[in-house]
């Protein structure tokens, strides 16, 4: 299913051209005024008067400035977020989706509240191949140890965006792994459980385990223990440390948008360390976006865009992946791909994996 997205993008003239230089150049200050819109009510407000208002009516409904309200629209009128005919305002369907749209909404907080600062210093951290923006928030090496003391807003968009994409493939994956009839499974970053707690829900008598640092632990604990959940355990440990054991005598390590946490030698270093402790019949399942490989350009083209929130955010190093790329870490690992599954969710692809003997 591999597609060559991003093709004959250079079709353009000159004056085309240099018009989408501009849209680049501004994008920062169209995202701004894009947001600020949605939050301040101005766009929910269009959304309800088909018929369109007038800048004074605006200005009553909102109780903003007829200043404020003329430098937000002009600029959203440049962006087609809004149209103007005949002194009016009307939503247009791209101004639509940035303030009803589920993914463009939870695409914009997350690039708004964990993201926009810390992007400022992407030159640095591309350099220095270290998360250079993720001092905005404090000092850490990387933002998963951090992630529970994230400033709340910033918090709750990370984990929103974390789970929209990862969470929209859970039942069918959950599919997928249960007709493996494993009765064990090793959740690898596993985070705060969600996936562990529905499939433990599901599936009783499957008893599955999380492994992942201590602060996702603590939550998945309070998760678990909440739910009152029985066959979920979970395990403490850094899989880059050379100390840290994986447990053993899983029919099935899954691995859900983890291993894109990882510099290619990172990824071998812990793929390696799994088969060295695995059975012989046991399985890796691997579930991560890749982006030549969505149904279309637009998953691809938010997928893609991730890859510069690892690089000044999260750790200074990893990105998502291209699956042509990423199967050669598993094959260098010493595994073999048995089965490749497609549209998971949004935009997930899951890789079953066993050892290459």
């Amino acid at each position: 299913m591999k597609k060559d997205f991003f093709n004959n993008n250079d079709n353009l003239s000159a004056v085309q051209a240099q018009y989408e230089a501009q849209k680049i150049a501004f994008a920062p200050i169209i995202f701004q005024v894009a947001r600020t819109m949605r939050d301040l009510g101005i766009l929910e407000i269009l959304s309800k008067n088909k018929n369109g208002l007038s800048y004074d009516e605006l200005v009553q409904m909102t109780n903003l400035t007829e200043y404020g309200i003329q430098v937000l629209c002009e600029t959203a009128l440049s962006s087609n977020i809004i149209s103007y005919k005949n002194e009016k305002v009307y939503l247009t369907k791209i101004g639509f989706f940035i303030n009803s749209d589920e993914m463009t909404n939870t695409n914009m907080n997350y690039n708004h509240h964990v993201n926009y600062q810390g992007l400022f210093y992407l030159e640095e951290s591309i350099k220095n191949s270290k998360a250079e923006g993720l001092k905005v928030f404090g000092e850490w090496k990387t933002i998963y140890p951090a992630l529970s003391t994230l400033p709340e807003k910033t918090k709750k968009s990370w984990f929103e965006f974390d789970h929209l994409y990862s969470d929209s493939g859970f039942t069918k994956a959950i599919e997928i792994l249960k007709k493996q009839n494993p009765k064990s499974i090793l959740d690898i970053g596993g985070n705060t459980g969600k996936f562990a707690l529905q499939f433990a829900k599901e599936n009783p008598k499957v008893n599955i385990t999380i492994m992942d640092l201590s602060q996702q632990i603590k939550l998945a604990i309070q998760n678990i223990y909440e739910k009152n959940i029985t066959n979920i355990s979970t395990y403490e440990g850094n899989v880059l440390l050379k100390e840290t054991k994986i447990p053993k005598g899983f029919d099935i390590i899954w691995m859900s948008q983890f291993l894109d946490c990882f510099k290619n030698e990172q990824i071998i270093s812990i793929l390696e360390k799994i088969r060295n402790t695995m059975d012989d019949n046991a399985q890796v399942c691997i579930m991560e976006p890749f982006w030549d490989r969505q149904n279309n350009e637009t998953a691809a083209y938010c997928v893609i865009n991730t890859s510069p929130y690892f690089t000044a955010m999260a750790n200074g190093y990893s990105k998502m992946f291209k699956y042509t790329d990423f199967e050669k870490l598993i094959t260098k690992s010493g595994f073999k791909v048995v089965e490749l599954i497609d549209n998971i969710g949004l935009c997930q692809t899951i890789i079953r994996c066993k050892k290459n003997k």
